[in-house]
């Protein structure tokens, strides 16, 4: 008598799982790299096949990516200037100016129009193409008097040959229609983390509030300018929800920026980092989001903003090695400090990177 089979599956061994999702990677990547134009459908795991790829392979992917969809000597600088500082009432728990943080920051007026010329002519001095104005506001409802000096603002930035750039919080559709009239080039609205940490870090307006304004800015014509901060106790999975929210937008942003988290003493997202189980923000976190963010939207500008002055030269020429091309420079990043000009101006010109003229691009084809 023959003896006895089992019958059913063996179970791959650990080895055999290995190279099976790493031939899945590599099939993952070598479609991204071999598009010919962006894709807005990308899954998930689309998306954490290629963010957990090896490091060194990833960045090299996204080097090739960038170099195939950008001229990678050129960088573009953006300064930002705080128009109107402290008071707000959302309760973002990273935020020095929400009115719910203890900090030292105080609520002041909308600042001048002259003010904006001058501050928005030295930066132009100095090399910086996009000058954008940050005002800490819920939104625009009810300001009509405010909105017609931060369009005067606008006007006053463009007519210096600079692109213009504003966060005044939420908007609706007449807003992006008055900002669009006054020439705005692009409107800021970040998406700050995944829709599943979301909730852990802000509960006074919604995920698709902000949703929202970014489509009424896309459909008044403005250029759309969405990121978010890492370092805010999210997990892997959270950056990839991040990327996937912001690459399955169609159009992808014009510009996404990427913070890294300033902690200022008295926001509520220091005592919660005590907390979480993701405590601690790596190099290669931010390398791997880069990276990433750069193959699957491969003609947005990816622009290190926000604490990146906490960041090494070699640290930060990893990022413009996984695709980054473009930074803020200048006095500060609304409350936390900035890398200046002139020190911004000898790192890139040691990397051999030019910054881009106004009004132009780094992208190889329209």
């Amino acid at each position: 008598m023959l003896p006895q089979r089992s019958i059913g599956f063996m179970l791959p061994s650990a080895r055999l799982v290995r190279r099976l999702s790493a031939g899945a990677q590599k099939d993952v990547l070598t479609f991204a790299l071999n598009l010919s134009e962006p894709k807005s459908s990308w899954t998930k795991e689309e998306i954490r096949s290629i963010y957990e790829t090896p490091l060194l392979t990833l960045v090299s992917a996204a080097q090739a990516q960038h170099r195939k969809f950008h001229d990678p000597t050129k960088v573009q600088l953006c300064t930002l200037m705080n128009i109107k500082s402290g008071g707000c009432t959302e309760n973002c728990s990273y935020c020095s100016q929400s009115s719910n943080n203890k900090t030292d920051v105080k609520a002041e007026k909308l600042v001048t129009v002259e003010s904006v010329k001058k501050n928005a002519l030295e930066a132009k001095e100095n090399g910086s193409t996009r000058f954008c104005l940050g005002a800490a506001w819920r939104g625009m409802e009810g300001r009509k008097s405010a909105m017609k000096r931060i369009s005067e603002m606008i006007k006053t930035v463009n007519d210096l040959g600079l692109e213009s750039c504003v966060t005044l919080g939420m908007l609706d559709d007449s807003h992006a229609s008055d900002l669009n009239k006054a020439g705005l080039s692009a409107y800021n609205c970040n998406i700050d983390t995944s829709r599943e940490h979301y909730e852990n870090i802000v509960s006074s307006r919604t995920y698709d509030d902000r949703l929202q304004t970014i489509e009424s800015v896309r459909n008044s014509g403005i250029k759309v300018c969405t990121g978010g901060i890492l370092g805010l106790g999210e997990s892997q999975q959270d950056r990839i929800g991040f990327l996937s929210t912001l690459s399955t937008m169609q159009p992808h942003p014009e510009s996404v920026p990427i913070n890294r988290l300033v902690p200022v003493p008295g926001t509520k997202i220091v005592e919660d980092l005590k907390k979480s189980a993701n405590k601690k923000l790596h190099i290669d976190d931010i390398v791997r989001t880069i990276a990433t963010a750069r193959i699957i939207m491969p003609r947005s500008m990816i622009r290190l903003a926000a604490g990146r002055y906490t960041m090494k030269e070699h640290e930060q020429f990893i990022c413009f090695m996984a695709g980054c091309n473009s930074i803020f420079t200048g006095k500060d990043m609304l409350t936390t400090p900035c890398n200046g000009w002139e020190e911004d101006k000898n790192m890139l010109a040691r990397w051999g990177m030019t910054p881009l003229q106004p009004f132009t691009t780094t992208l190889l084809r329209d």
